[in-house]
This record gives C-alpha cells, sequence and structure tokens, in this order.
C-alpha cells in the first residue's frame, strides 16, 4: 500500500479523519466489486426480471447511482448463502407413494 493511501487508512479509521468516520480504511484496503444487473444475474444463473424481483422483495440489495443499478458482489454472494436449502426440507416435493412397484409384484404373486 501506499504511503499516501496508508495515511488516509490510519486517518479516517481513527474517526477524526476529514472523510471521518470509523471502518472507512476498510474500504480503502478492500476494494468492492460492484456488478451490474446483468452479470449479477448470470451469476445466480436467473433472468433479470427474478433478480428485479429479489431487489424489490428486498432479498438482495442493490443501488441505484443515476438511473444505472450495481449489486456488491458480497452482497450478492451473502444471498445465494441465506438461499441455501436445509436437508430434509423439500420432502414435501417428493411424497412416498402407498404402493411401491415391490409392493405391487408381492401382492400381485399372494393372490
Amino acid at each position: 500500500m501506499s504511503s499516501y493511501r496508508r495515511g488516509i487508512a490510519s486517518e479516517c479509521t481513527d474517526g477524526h479523519g476529514a472523510l471521518g468516520g470509523k471502518g472507512f480504511g476498510r474500504l480503502v484496503d478492500d476494494q468492492i466489486r460492484w456488478m451490474s444487473t446483468k452479470e449479477a444475474a448470470e451469476h445466480l444463473g436467473v433472468t433479470l426480471r427474478s433478480l428485479y424481483r429479489f431487489i424489490d422483495e428486498g432479498m438482495v440489495t442493490a443501488y441505484k447511482f443515476g438511473r444505472v443499478i450495481r449489486l456488491q458482489q458480497a452482497d450478492v454472494e451473502r444471498f445465494i448463502e441465506s438461499s441455501r436449502i436445509a436437508p430434509g426440507s423439500l420432502e414435501h416435493l417428493y411424497p412416498e407413494l402407498k404402493g411401491t412397484r415391490a409392493d405391487a409384484h408381492a401382492g400381485g404373486a399372494a393372490e
């Protein structure tokens, strides 16, 4: 890190700097990776329409700069992690059938 950036970071993290605020030094060191809505939708594997719905419903954070909407990659990654499916929560999608193929054969042979 250059001495200039180091000075800005230390000045801002002590809470007394011109840009004043604790934690700003972290922003100087860790660059924010911005994604367009198209990039974010492709990364998520969803349509733009679905992404806009996620944004509108507050499921993922987005920022509007003029007419341009951008998302932070870290926010998109958090959204992915928050969408993880817990094991055992999809049983309603594949209900057990009352009679299985093995039961049908056994029942047919006994008659």
